[in-house]
C-alpha cells in the first residue's frame, strides 16, 4: 500500500488510477520511469523544476496532494474491476472532503467515468463536485495511453493550474 501524499491548504489533490508495480515495489507514486506526471507537473508550471518520484513528500509546499482511487497495484489498471472503482470513489469522496482541496483531478477519464458513474465525462473540468471540491479530469499520464502525448498532458494541467492559481505561474 502506498501512503497518499497530503498536506493542509491543498490547491489540487492529484488522484491516480491505482500504483502501478514500481510504485508498489518503491512506495512511490508513479514511479515507473515512462510515466509523465513528474514532467508534466513541472512542465505545467506546478512545481519550479521536475520533481522524482522519491520527492513526493516535497509536494504538500506547492499546495500538492496526491492519492489514489484504488489502493490495489495492479501492472495495467485494466485489471482493475468495475466494483474496485465504485468502492474507491465512495473513499475518495470522503477524503476529499476531509482533506478539503480546491480541486481534484483525477488522472484517468475511464476510471473516472467508472468511479462516479459518468460514462459521457471527458477531459477537462467537471460540472459535479467531489467531497466539495470542484473536479478536473486529465488524462491518464502512464506511458501505456499513447493518445496523450507529454505536451498535451501538459497543457491540461496548466489549465488546471490556471483555474486555482489564476494570477500565478509555478
Amino acid at each position: 500500500m502506498i501512503d497518499d501524499v497530503l498536506g493542509p491548504s491543498l490547491d489540487v489533490l492529484f488522484c491516480g488510477i491505482n500504483p502501478g508495480l514500481m510504485s508498489e515495489a518503491t512506495g512511490h507514486h508513479f514511479a515507473r520511469p515512462g510515466n509523465r506526471f513528474w514532467p508534466a507537473l513541472h512542465l505545467s508550471g506546478f512545481t519550479p523544476r521536475r520533481l522524482t518520484p522519491a520527492e513526493q513528500h516535497l509536494l504538500p509546499q506547492y499546495g500538492l496532494g496526491v492519492t489514489n482511487v484504488v489502493a490495489r497495484p495492479s501492472a495495467k489498471a485494466s485489471e482493475l474491476t468495475r466494483e474496485e472503482l465504485v468502492e474507491g470513489g465512495r473513499r475518495l469522496a470522503g477524503l476529499v472532503a476531509e482533506v478539503r482541496p480546491k480541486a481534484l483531478a483525477l488522472l484517468g477519464v475511464s476510471a473516472y467515468r467508472t468511479a462516479f458513474a459518468r460514462p459521457k465525462a471527458i477531459v477537462g473540468p467537471q460540472a459535479e463536485l467531489v467531497g466539495g471540491a470542484s473536479v478536473w479530469v486529465l488524462p491518464n499520464p502512464s506511458g501505456l495511453n499513447a493518445h496523450w502525448t507529454l505536451a498535451g498532458i501538459a497543457e491540461e494541467l496548466s489549465r488546471l493550474r490556471d483555474h486555482v492559481r489564476p494570477h500565478t505561474r509555478g
